[in-house]
């Protein structure tokens, strides 16, 4: 009896977190527009029982996921300009990928707040919006800028290939949250 006690409590544990783990079929539908939609649906489901229905919480979410993994990507790079014995133009690139990934986050924070101001309606919202769309294509692009610097074979090695496979990252998470909030505008 105690067997079957614990099966049944172990199955229904593994049914609850099953049905909590999966992503809602919003979030499905909504990244399916994205270029990343694995990644969308992967990093964002998550949070479902935060975003449930809500076309303004996703994109919320999806710009403060971009925000924290872009910050956590400038905190690595600040720690990787700080090793000893890297080549001068490694110092040089890290130093340029630093400022670009620090305008990034200004811009991703600078969206935060003004998504916060598009729950109104009508010009005011396209307006704001607009500047959201902005400042997040804008922070694309530093991203993408990030890695110009170790361009070229001189610079191939650990240093280049981790900063690219984070930046790689954090600009796919921004493209989608991009593509969320192109999609939220234009929906609204």
């Amino acid at each position: 009896m105690a067997k079957a006690f614990s099966l049944i409590l172990l199955l229904s544990l593994f049914c609850i977190a099953a049905i909590a783990a999966a992503p809602s079929n919003f979030i499905k539908s909504s990244c399916s527009t994205t270029q990343y939609p694995a990644l969308c649906v992967e990093s964002l489901s998550v949070y479902a029982s935060t975003i449930q229905q809500n076309p303004h919480r996703l994109v919320q979410t999806a710009l403060s996921l971009s925000l924290n993994k872009t910050l956590s990507t400038q905190s690595f790079v600040s720690k990787l300009n700080k090793f000893k014995g890297l080549k001068s133009r490694e110092y040089a690139a890290l130093r340029d990928c630093f400022e670009e990934i620090s305008d990034g986050v200004d811009r991703l924070s600078r969206s935060l707040k003004e998504l916060k101001l598009c729950n109104v309606k009508g010009e005011d919202f396209t307006w704001h919006i607009s500047n959201v769309e902005t400042w997040v294509s804008a922070a694309l692009t530093d991203e993408s800028t990030c890695t110009d610097g170790f361009a070229g074979k001189a610079l191939n090695g650990r240093i280049k290939n981790s900063v690219r496979a984070r930046v790689i990252n954090v600009a796919q998470v921004t493209s989608n949250a991009l593509a969320l909030i192109n999609q939220y505008a234009s929906n609204h």
